[in-house]
């Protein structure tokens, strides 16, 4: 059994299936985490456009923080 789904630096697919399973937490389709693994800062801006999208109201903090985020230098 999956316990948590963790993201590493790819390309687009990569960004689908992360966005997907956030939307699926959303939905109540699973209640696991979902981790970032951000080397070398990869997904820097990533996590600030989201952090604007909370900010901005569009994307609920409680779905945040079901994240694992990891930084690895």
């Amino acid at each position: 059994m999956i316990r948590v789904t963790v993201f590493c630096g790819s390309s687009f697919g990569t960004m689908e299936e992360f966005f997907e399973m956030l939307t699926w937490g959303q939905l109540g389709l699973h209640k696991k985490p979902v981790a970032i693994l951000n080397i070398n800062g990869y997904f820097d801006s990533l996590i600030a456009f989201i952090q604007t999208m909370v900010d901005s109201g569009f994307y609920v903090p409680p779905a945040v923080s079901k994240w694992i985020l990891k930084e690895k230098a």
